[in-house]
């Protein structure tokens, strides 16, 4: 068992980080070449860089607008997500393997703060695998893999909680540890290939929204002609608008009910 945790650590971790690396960055460049290619191919060129920055620290740390709409969720969730960062980055002897496999070291979390910071992961992520199940609006647009990983991601933290922290067999104690080592190796397998890979995309969610996606020219226009607006443009400051319009064309016929 103990080459089994040895092969984990050494060539699987090295491996896995590789391709962890690799395929986050192969992401994080299609997604800025794309967003060039719809700005060139677009011809509003009008691009509010200010509101793009606004909203993309305002969707990272969200602390100001937790409580707007699903307020515990939101909270859990990004409790969840702290934890879920900062726990195996600084965790000290995850900054020991990292200093074995690839020469490089940081200053570490204090014992009790990481396993407050494993215990936070444990309870949210149990808590948002549950809200998903039990609360019927969830369930319904949930697939297969929502419920799949909050398990996933708990596994390394409640197996390494428990090496850690609870008196038990040196065999229990191996058997706990191959479990958090491989489970840790495949979340970093799988991080590129699944919807995980929005830690680093999320960064630049606000950006694609503010330079590709727009409609085309005179857009606006023809769809306030279709509701019957017609005789409204959209580049009329603040319209008046009512809804007589629109009733007196479904009245007529012109727009289905």
């Amino acid at each position: 068992m103990t080459a089994w945790i040895d092969f984990a650590r050494g060539p699987l971790f090295r491996l896995s980080l590789a391709l962890m690396v690799l395929g986050l960055l192969r992401i994080f460049i299609i997604t800025l070449l794309e967003v060039r290619d719809g700005y060139r191919a677009n011809s509003d060129k009008i691009v509010s860089w200010k509101e793009i920055r606004r909203q993309t620290l305002g969707w990272l740390f969200p602390m100001f607008r937790l409580w707007r709409q699903r307020p515990i969720y939101s909270t859990v969730s990004f409790l969840f997500h702290i934890g879920l960062i900062v726990t195996p980055i600084f965790l000290a002897s995850h900054i020991l393997l990292w200093r074995q496999s690839v020469g490089i070291s940081w200053a570490a979390l204090p014992q009790v703060a990481a396993n407050w910071l494993a215990l936070l992961v444990i309870f949210t992520g149990a808590g948002l695998f549950l809200g998903r199940a039990l609360y019927s609006p969830a369930r319904k647009i949930s697939h297969r893999q929502d419920y799949f990983w909050p398990l996933l991601l708990i596994t390394p933290f409640v197996t390494g909680y428990i090496a850690s922290n609870a008196v038990i067999s040196p065999r229990t104690y191996q058997e706990m540890m191959l479990v958090h080592i491989y489970s840790g190796d495949l979340i970093l397998l799988l991080i590129p290939f699944t919807k995980l890979a929005h830690c680093v995309l999320a960064p630049l969610s606000q950006l694609v929204t503010g330079v590709a996606w727009k409609f085309p020219p005179g857009a606006g226009d023809r769809v306030a002609e279709t509701l019957g607006f017609a005789d409204r443009p959209t580049w009329v400051l603040n319209p008046r608008l009512t809804t007589a319009p629109v009733e007196e064309a479904i009245r007529k016929g012109g727009v289905a009910k």
